[in-house]
C-alpha cells in the first residue's frame, strides 16, 4: 500500500543534473532517440545486461546522454557494482535512478520478481549535462522539465517541490519516491539517500500526465465554512449532511462503489464553468463527525473553494487514465517515465501490467521505464503535489527545428 505522503525529515543530499542545449552559433537537430529494457534474473549482473542490451539497441551504438535505472531492492547489496557496470557498459554522460520494490519497462510491470528496468536517452545534439550538489545556487535559463527521484525517509519532499517550483515557475515537474526496505537513489556511481533531480532544457521537453484514479460523483459544491483541514459547511449546510445526501442519491451500483472508496476532490481552478476529471486534487476523507456535521480531509482547504466527492477503484482508475492519455497528441512523445503507486498494479486492477500496457495501447510503442513508488510527484492545475494511488507520467520529446 501507499507509504507516507509527507516525511518531515530534512534533505540529506540532493544531486542536480541539468540538461541544457548549446547552440554554438547554429541550429541543432532536435532528434531525440531512446530505448527501454527489462532484465529479469535473480543475479544482478544478468538482469542488468539484459536491460541494457535492450535499452541501448535502438541507439545504434551512440552513447546515451542519460540512463535511468530502476533496480529491484533485492539487489541492494550490489548497487555500487551495478552502477559501475552500467557506467562502463553504456558510456553514458549520466546514470541516475533508484531502488524499487517493483519495476516497469515497455508494457510490463514486475511486482514480485527481481528485475531491472532501464531507459537510455540520446538528447538533441549539442546538449550538455551539468552536475551540481547545491541546487539552490543553480539557475537554468529556459528549463523545460524536471524529473525527481527521492528517498522518502531522508527527504522533505514537499519542501523540495516548493523550492523547485519557486526556482523554475511553470516548469513541468514529475517523479516518484524510491521503494524497498531501505530506499536509495543513484547518481553516477554513488548510492545514497536524499534526491536526484534531472532538469531538461533547450529542445528537450517534458509533458506531464497525472492520473489520480478517481471518478467524480454528485455535484460540485462550494465550501462555506472551514478551518485548516476541517470542512464545517458546504453550500451553507453541514458538510456531513451534504455527503450523506450525495451518496443516497446515487444509483445502487455506484452507491456500493462509493461506500468502499470515498475521497474528496478540491478544484484547482475556481473559474471554470464546468468541472471534469483532472480538474481536482484528490485527497483522503479522513473522518466525519455527524453531531457537528464536520468533515476532516487530507489537505488544507479554504472558504470559497469548489469541492466534489470522488470514488476510487479499478474501474475509475482505468477510465481516468484513458481519459488523460486521450488528450496527448498521437506520436508526440519519444519516451516515457511511469511512476505508479505501489497501491496500484495487481492489487488494484486484479491483473498485471495495467498502467504500462494502457500507455502503450493509447500512445504507441514508445520506450517506457519506471517503478512502483512510495509517493508520486506531478502537477494538478498550476501546482505540483505529492500524490498517493496515482500514475504520474513524464512524456519526453524534442521540439522540431
Amino acid at each position: 500500500m501507499h507509504g507516507r505522503s509527507g516525511t518531515r525529515s530534512s534533505v540529506v543530499r540532493t544531486s542536480v543534473i541539468f540538461t541544457d542545449r548549446a547552440y554554438n552559433g547554429g541550429v541543432t537537430s532536435a532528434l531525440l532517440t531512446a530505448g527501454n529494457g527489462l532484465g529479469i534474473a535473480h543475479v544482478w549482473d544478468e538482469a542488468l545486461e539484459s536491460a541494457l542490451d535492450a535499452a541501448l539497441s535502438p541507439l545504434n551504438r551512440q552513447p546515451p546522454d542519460l540512463v535511468l535505472l530502476f533496480a529491484d531492492a533485492s539487489f541492494a547489496p550490489n548497487y555500487v557494482d551495478l552502477l559501475a557496470a552500467a557506467t562502463e557498459r553504456t558510456h553514458a554522460q549520466e546514470v541516475v535512478g533508484c531502488s524499487a520494490s517493483g519495476v516497469i519497462a515497455g508494457d510490463r510491470e514486475l511486482e514480485d520478481e527481481p528485475a531491472i528496468a532501464a531507459l537510455a536517452v540520446c538528447l538533441p545534439p549539442g546538449s550538455l549535462l551539468r552536475v551540481a550538489r547545491e541546487p539552490d545556487r543553480l539557475t537554468l535559463p529556459e528549463c523545460t522539465g524536471l524529473i525527481v527521484l527521492a528517498d522518502p525517509y531522508t527527504t522533505d519532499v514537499m519542501q523540495l517541490i516548493a523550492d523547485l517550483e519557486r526556482t523554475y515557475p511553470g516548469v513541468p515537474l514529475v517523479g516518484g519516491l524510491a521503494t524497498g526496505a531501505q530506499p536509495q537513489v543513484f547518481c553516477g556511481q554513488s548510492v545514497s539517500g536524499g534526491a536526484v533531480i534531472v532538469g531538461l532544457g533547450g529542445a528537450a521537453l517534458i509533458r506531464s500526465v497525472v492520473s489520480q484514479g478517481c471518478e467524480p460523483i454528485g455535484a460540485p459544491w462550494t465550501i462555506t465554512s472551514a478551518e485548516r483541514n476541517i470542512i464545517r459547511t458546504i453550500g451553507n449546510r453541514p458538510a456531513y449532511q451534504v455527503l450523506v445526501e450525495t451518496i443516497q442519491q446515487l444509483e445502487p451500483t455506484l452507491r456500493q462503489r462509493a461506500a468502499r472508496n470515498l475521497l474528496v476532490g478540491l478544484a484547482m481552478d475556481e473559474y471554470r464553468d464546468e468541472f471534469k476529471r483532472g480538474d481536482f486534487l484528490i485527497r483522503n476523507l479522513m473522518g466525519a463527525e455527524p453531531s457537528s456535521g464536520a468533515l476532516a480531509v487530507g489537505a488544507e482547504v479554504h472558504i470559497g473553494q469548489t469541492l466534489q466527492f470522488q470514488i476510487r477503484d479499478a474501474r475509475a482508475a482505468d477510465e481516468e487514465l484513458r481519459h488523460m492519455l486521450a488528450a496527448v497528441p498521437a506520436g508526440s512523445p519519444s519516451a516515457a517515465l511511469l511512476f505508479a503507486c505501489n497501491g496500484r498494479g495487481k492489487g488494484l486492477f486484479g491483473v498485471a501490467d495495467h498502467d504500462a500496457s494502457t500507455v502503450r495501447e493509447l500512445l504507441g510503442p514508445l520506450p517506457l521505464a519506471g517503478l512502483f513508488c512510495n509517493g508520486e510527484i506531478g502537477p494538478v492545475g498550476r501546482s505540483t503535489y505529492l500524490h498517493g494511488f496515482t500514475a504520474s507520467l513524464g512524456l519526453i520529446s524534442a521540439e522540431p527545428d
